[in-house]
């Protein structure tokens, strides 16, 4: 993916403390004296084995990190006016805070030398932004240029909050209207028919219903890959680039295994080729396609656009 578009903020190491110099003491929780204050709604803390989903996320919502330790005062002074700026853009973005004495592979893998170090995460792609203390008038500012580039790159969704208490009891998952029940029922047994007339009774009855058309679209996503064998599918693809039902099961496989973009793009290229109804099958699939991965996805939102302008 290419690097986010935008102001880079320039980088400042007041008050930063290098890591080579500390020795690794057990972190206090958060809440805790000596540790950092507990989670807010718009906080989370990150080490090794959640870094993934973070960066995930950030194609979704922007992300800040920063890297603190608990030895340096300034670092606890950072993520604290973090913070309180992330309560105040409530959900616009996320902080993350993770220990680098802690996570040193996450504090190599962001280049850190010294703590607190600020970075910006915008769909995966990383933005360094500021070391050491920073005042919070000029965190604002930064902060301002963050989520520019984050519209001018489309990712424009808010972060969920969270309640910041891991002890707290999970509520209880809604109730599914009865269909959406026995589509998913029968879903859990495989029995992709019954899903699919569970889901278009759904949409008879309620034709807005935007939980069954994704419903639906995914369904049919199962129904077409079930016996499709992946690298005879690629084959037949890459011998006869005219041939239509080969691109569109690649493309139904690739979103299975995750290469949204590379199945949205193989489909808007034959758009471009292909003319009366192949093209109109290939827009169709495009659409459904859409669905499967929801429509405020930003990798949908430019597939949208390249569709748009394939077609007309």
């Amino acid at each position: 993916m290419s690097q986010p578009t935008g102001p880079r903020p320039r980088l400042d190491v007041r008050g930063a403390v290098d890591l080579s110099t500390l020795n690794r003491p057990a972190t206090p929780p958060p809440g805790s004296p000596g540790g950092l204050p507990s989670p807010g709604a718009y906080v989370v803390d990150v080490d090794q084995a959640t870094f993934p989903d973070l960066v995930q996320s950030s194609t979704q919502h922007p992300v800040v990190v920063v890297l603190w330790s608990p030895r340096s005062e300034a670092s606890a002074t950072v993520a604290a006016d973090l913070a309180s700026l992330a309560d105040e853009d409530a959900g616009r973005w996320l902080l993350a805070r993770i220990d680098a004495e802690a996570n040193p592979q996450i504090a190599q893998a962001f280049q850190a030398q010294s703590v607190p170090t600020v970075v910006a995460v915008l769909a995966g792609q990383p933005l360094p932004l500021f070391q050491g203390a920073y005042p919070r008038d000029q965190v604002r500012a930064v902060l301002d240029q963050v989520l520019a580039a984050a519209e001018a790159n489309g990712i424009t969704g808010r972060a969920a909050p969270n309640d910041g208490d891991a002890s707290a009891e999970p509520e209880p998952e809604p109730e599914l209207p009865p269909l959406h029940q026995a589509a998913y029922d029968a879903i859990e047994r495989d029995d992709l028919a019954a899903a699919t007339a569970a889901y278009e009774q759904a949409l008879k009855e309620n034709p807005r219903d935007a939980l069954a058309r994704a419903g639906l679209a995914q369904v049919g996503l199962l129904d077409r890959t079930r016996d499709l064998d992946l690298q005879a599918a690629r084959a037949a693809a890459a011998a006869d680039p005219a041939d239509v039902d080969a691109q569109l099961a690649v493309a139904d496989l690739d979103i299975l295994g995750g290469k949204v973009e590379d199945a949205f793009s193989r489909l808007v290229d034959v758009l471009r080729t292909t003319f009366g109804p192949d093209r109109e099958r290939v827009r169709v699939r495009l659409v459904d396609l859409f669905e499967v991965i929801g429509g405020e996805d930003p990798r949908v939102i430019a597939a949208r656009r390249a569709m748009a302008s394939a077609l007309y």
